[in-house]
């Protein structure tokens, strides 16, 4: 028998896990934060940004990612796991950079630049999804698309200083637009109403979207 975790859906028993959007966002928006110091020349060196890559950037994203699969939101569940790797593989690139792995071997930071590139391929896309969900959640992937454009382009050294720059504000805009995500969303769902604004989704798809779910006798 389910207990009263537990709901049926469509003869299925589904065990009810808690919306992981805050934690995945705080994840984020504290690992951008620091890492916008360093690019904007705030602070000094990545060594210490490597624990927030590691415990918020990848772990506490990935961890909401898994449970997001739970939710059955594929969005959520794709972004979440799939920036968490990100951060896994920056923590990384962060010790071999800085000499604590693989300290003498010869690298190309250039590759680095491609993987930037394929990332900001992806966020664009998502960029598109996040219109379905919230305008602070698409604020977020906007600016992320702003970090992965400079980051491509300033490793690849297809241009110059600026896009560096450009890449540590945008850092920055999603550090605060995903501090003000995790707790409008932890308020809202604790106090079970609107306490601080996130906006509606928006675009196209998101209003096809809601006439296919209310034909379907859903909420929208």
């Amino acid at each position: 028998m389910a207990n009263s975790k537990d709901m049926t859906i469509n003869g299925h028993v589904q065990t009810v896990v808690a919306d992981p959007s805050p934690l995945g966002l705080l994840g984020l928006a504290m690992v951008t934060l620091v890492a916008s110091t360093s690019k904007m020349g705030i602070t000094e060196g990545v060594v210490y940004v490597i624990p927030w890559a590691i415990f918020l950037g990848a772990l506490a994203q990935f961890v909401a990612g898994i449970f997001d699969f739970k939710h059955n939101n594929t969005f959520g569940a794709t972004a979440f796991c799939g920036y968490g790797f990100f951060w896994f593989a920056m923590a990384l690139f962060y010790m071999i950079s800085s000499g604590m792995i693989c300290k003498g071997i010869a690298v190309d930071v250039h590759q680095m630049g491609y993987a930037f590139l394929g990332y900001f391929a992806f966020t664009f896309i998502m960029t598109f999804g996040a219109m379905g969900a919230h305008k602070v959640l698409f604020m977020i992937f906007f600016l992320i698309d702003f970090l992965f454009l400079g980051l491509f382009m300033s490793t690849l050294g297809w241009g110059g200083e600026m896009w560096h720059y450009m890449a540590a504000y945008a850092e920055l805009g999603v550090a605060i637009f995903s501090i003000y995500g995790s707790g409008a969303i932890a308020l809202n769902k604790h106090y079970g109403f609107t306490v601080l604004p996130i906006g509606a989704p928006f675009g196209p798809w998101a209003k096809k979207a809601a006439i296919i779910k209310a034909s379907n006798g859903l909420s929208a």
